[in-house]
């Protein structure tokens, strides 16, 4: 189910004298994860693929590691809620009180964690991407952004392997959401740990985004902006190759810049 768009009118100006025109936007709606019959989240998110969305939630705010980890996972007849159950013995996440924003991923959470546990080994010191491969990503995950080429007000996330080939791409109004969405998918193909893979963002890399990219094991995050301090510092920690600003033929290799090659 891709991303879901709706209609709106809108008065447009250009050069030309002023006209009412309808103008395609994203959806932005709420989604409850429903944890054993109780309220666990509420998200602000882009409806589509909202099973992938739940599960890489999981990835990152549970002990879940993989799709046996997760007994129950569907949807309710209203769309409007996931419906979870965990296997016995799973790490259940910590309840969050408020709503989720499209725009924090960590909001509403009472402990903002910054000394992560490694879940899954670093990448090979020996692990190598070309440059070219870098550069070429965000591009090609942009010729799959459909729901961005119609409204302009989505972010995508994808994983890459490392010669370049994109396995998957999701679309969403919030970053840490679109890469939930990419993550959830890998834990749901047994893809996890993606300790040889590349997470591609549209945007900023913000402290959640290296935290949901090292939940799920990847080598690497390429992005078309720049890092926060934080970001950089927890990809460092955690032996990422952290990539950003990765447009017109340049890119800033903040941490792991080894692991490209010329």
């Amino acid at each position: 189910m891709p991303v879901s768009t709706t209609r709106r009118a809108v008065v447009r100006l250009r050069q030309t004298p002023r006209e009412s025109v309808a103008d395609d936007l994203a959806v932005e709606a709420p989604l409850t994860l429903i944890l054993d019959g109780e309220p666990l989240a509420t998200l602000m998110r882009s409806p589509g693929h909202d099973l992938e969305l739940a599960a890489g939630w999981l990835t990152v705010e549970s002990g879940v590691r993989g799709p046996s980890d997760i007994q129950q996972l569907r949807e309710s007849r209203d769309s409007e809620r996931v419906l979870i159950s965990l296997a016995p013995g799973v790490q259940a996440p910590r309840p969050r009180a408020f709503v989720t924003s499209s725009s924090c991923g960590v909001c509403s959470a009472d402990v903002l964690e910054t000394a992560l546990l490694r879940r899954w080994p670093a990448a090979p010191a020996d692990w190598r991407i070309s440059r070219d491969i870098v550069q070429g990503l965000p591009e090609s995950m942009r010729e799959q952004q459909r729901a961005f080429a119609r409204t302009g007000g989505v972010h995508a996330a994808a994983l890459a392997t490392v010669e370049g080939e994109l396995l998957v791409v999701r679309e969403d109004v919030g970053r840490h959401n679109a890469t939930d969405k990419v993550i959830g998918w890998g834990l749901l193909q047994h893809r996890l740990p993606m300790s040889s893979h590349v997470l591609v963002v549209s945007g900023r890399v913000s402290f959640e985004i290296v935290q949901k990219a090292v939940a799920a094991g990847v080598a690497a995050i390429v992005a078309v902006s720049a890092p926060t301090s934080l970001a950089l510092d927890l990809s460092r920690e955690h032996e990422l190759l952290l990539a950003g600003m990765v447009r017109s033929g340049r890119m800033n290799l903040y941490s792991r810049a080894d692991a490209v090659t010329d």
